[in-house]
């Protein structure tokens, strides 16, 4: 076996530990064994890479690979965002793309997302599929080492071309940019070195608005850091508006440009969470955009409340955006979102889209003539307000053993909240009266177990993470 596991956003690994030039060829072999399986070869892949090492080396690799098996491609000619790899796919009619990303994980690692034709991540049933067989051919299977990328695009094998133009023209037909031209709102933009350069203060600028862009150019280290748009890695933007106090709104995209991080006026960071509450409130009272929501099984009650306050459909999922892809590709919902910053909207791109939900923030200010906190405080008084946290806590082997079998048997109260329901899709998730609830997961790659919380005002959030701490470690 060669060890390759296929997680909720594809195959991930250290370069050059887990993730090597034989594992890279046995899974796009995989991929395209796959898509011969579907009776789809005919229609070609795009073939996309983010900002990392040598992920232009290992794309061409992939074109070699899948022209050896009479698949076409068509390689984007320059690092581009997934969300524009999942707007190609559907454009194209393509049988999927194959994105070497790794997100927003450290610079040491790269990673293999495969999209199917319809766009979205694929689904478990697909990548259990592509990881079995990966695996099969694992020290099974020789490569051609004489294959020349040259040949092949002069075969027309493959053609390179640039996806950004029609990507942008698609936004242009879902974001109200005349308002936000006509506001000046003054706005500050970080692409965290990755994929998303050129794109937000492309389009803003192209529409008359002046922007500040800080780490815009190609960087494999990313400064260092984690690609992630969080709180603890914006600090430079959350600077430069603390000190520039006309400058109304701070936007960020992580590696790939599928998450977002937003920090409003005065450089307040915000909750993701309360991102998606805002940007579902706007849609559908002020875009006038009828339909429910779906959020995964760690994110926001808000949703729920503004749903149920409208009279629309609530849809939770495992966590993982697949799922909220799939809703959105069969038009069940008007908004997707995860509390790791991730979202997309109807008659968009079944995946996360990080450009979409800056530029969706930039409108909805713009529009309303207000802050991100203020609209954040006008749906509190309609609908009450909530407040969410997340807490890693380390674990020792002996309480990993008995982490499943505590759930088994939980209390009747978590810090003196009467347990109503409990559900085990992702983990435990233990809901609580008053909208409150816990959700217990445990990590696949660490000896850690997440704890999430949701309470009415923050120092109840604090008290059930405490809760949940003890009980989970037996305290």
């Amino acid at each position: 076996m060669g060890g390759i596991k296929f997680g909720t956003s594809g195959w991930r690994g250290i370069i050059g530990e887990e993730f090597t030039l034989d594992k890279v060829r046995v899974v796009i072999q995989a991929i395209a064994d796959y898509v011969k399986k579907e009776g789809i070869q005919d229609k070609g892949l795009i073939i996309g890479y983010d900002s990392r090492f040598m992920g232009e080396w290992y794309a061409k690799e992939a074109v070699k690979i899948l022209s050896a098996n009479d698949i076409k491609s068509y390689l984007t000619n320059r690092e581009t965002p997934t969300p524009v790899i999942s707007f190609e796919i559907l454009s194209k009619g393509t049988a999927g793309a194959i994105n070497f990303t790794a997100s927003h994980n450290p610079p040491e690692y790269n990673g293999i997302k495969f999209s199917p034709s319809w766009g979205g991540p694929a689904l478990p049933d697909t990548t259990s599929w592509i990881e079995k067989r990966a695996n099969e051919l694992w020290g099974q299977i020789s490569f051609k080492e004489d294959l020349s990328f040259e040949k092949i695009e002069k075969e027309g094998k493959v053609i390179v071309y640039d996806p950004k133009e029609g990507y942008l023209n698609k936004l242009k037909k879902i974001i109200d940019f005349k308002t936000i031209s006509q506001s000046q709102l003054k706005v500050i933009i970080d692409p965290m070195f990755g994929t998303a350069r050129d794109y937000i203060d492309n389009i803003l600028e192209n529409e008359g608005l002046r922007c500040k862009v800080i780490h815009d150019f190609r960087d494999p280290y990313f400064g260092g850091r984690a690609p992630d748009p969080m709180e603890k890695n914006l600090q430079e933007i959350i600077n430069w508006m603390q000190e520039d106090k006309k400058i109304a709104l701070g936007v960020a995209t992580d590696g790939d440009g599928d998450r977002f991080g937003i920090v409003d006026k005065g450089g307040k960071f915000v909750n993701p969470n309360l991102v998606l509450a805002v940007l579902y409130h706007y849609l559908i009272k002020y875009r006038r955009i009828a339909g429910g929501v779906g959020r995964s099984y760690a994110t926001t009650h808000l949703l729920d409340r503004i749903a149920r306050k409208y009279g629309y459909t609530v849809y939770e999922t495992p966590v993982g955006f697949k799922y909220l892809g799939e809703l959105l590709s069969n038009r069940k919902i008007v908004l997707g979102g995860e509390e790791s910053a991730g979202l997309s909207i109807i008659d968009h791109v079944p995946e996360k889209d990080g450009i979409l939900a800056c530029l969706l923030v930039i409108e909805a200010v713009a529009k309303r003539g207000m802050s991100v906190f203020t609209m954040v405080k006008e749906i509190f008084d309609e609908v009450g307000p909530l407040f969410s946290l997340r807490k890693n806590y380390l674990i020792t082997p002996e309480i990993k053993k008995t982490f499943k079998d505590k759930l088994i048997h939980i209390p009747s109260s978590f810090a003196g909240l009467k347990v109503v329901d409990k559900k085990e899709i992702d983990g435990a998730k233990i809901y609580l009266e008053n909208d409150c609830w816990l959700l217990f997961r445990e990590s696949g790659t660490e000896p850690v177990i997440r704890i999430y919380a949701e309470a009415e005002d923050p120092a109840k959030v604090e008290e059930l993470l405490e809760s949940g701490r003890k009980f989970i470690l037996g305290e």
